[in-house]
């Protein structure tokens, strides 16, 4: 009897390593094929930074369509930017929360992704380091200002009557927990 336990608990095992191995695997290939169509649409641009005068950006995507790159340098990381924070959005990239600003805009831009594949390593950044927007309408660099811990549940992080241009990125934490994280780490960075 005891033999057959040891059995089946094995084989419960082999089939769920298999089946997180066969996740990761699929959500790599998502990110990639995503991040293959953010560089088609986003052109070499001039840095908005160091542009004095500028229109209006008015910038409408749909739902799911991947609208840009984040670039995180001391990560050495380039992600696609999909819009909205679905689970099947979040799986191809980060996601822009729907209803929050895009670069370029004042007010507060709001980017979400899961701590076990895109913004793996989140954790490492410090105050002023770099993250870069890169749109098909220009790239925008925003430096590290403050990071916090709130609960999941928390959604205060998320402040529309913001009007000078904050980025703001949300993932999961703890970032070795297994399951689903009863906190959020939050990094605010801004422009220049």
């Amino acid at each position: 009897m005891a033999r057959w336990l040891m059995i089946i608990l094995i084989s419960a095992g082999v089939i769920l390593i298999s089946i997180s191995l066969y996740e990761i695997f699929e959500g790599k290939k998502d990110v990639s094929v995503a991040m293959k169509e953010a560089e088609t649409i986003v052109p070499q641009s001039k840095n908005q930074d160091e542009i004095e005068t500028q229109e209006e950006i008015v910038f409408n995507p749909y739902p799911s369509d991947v609208i840009g790159i984040i670039s995180i340098p001391r990560l050495n990381k380039e992600l696609p930017i999909i819009a909205g924070t679905d689970d099947e959005q979040l799986k191809r990239g980060v996601g822009h929360f729907i209803g929050s600003k895009f670069p370029g805009q004042d007010g507060q831009i709001v980017l979400s992704g899961h701590r076990d594949t895109v913004f793996t390593g989140l954790g490492d950044l410090i105050e002023g380091d770099e993250i870069i927007l890169k749109m098909e309408y220009g790239t925008y660099t925003y430096y590290l200002q403050r990071t916090y811990i709130v609960d999941a549940d928390d959604l205060t992080v998320i402040d529309p009557t913001i009007d000078e241009e904050v980025l703001t990125l949300t993932t999961c934490y703890p970032f070795r927990y297994v399951g689903d994280a009863p906190e959020r780490y939050i990094i605010d960075a801004v422009r220049k």
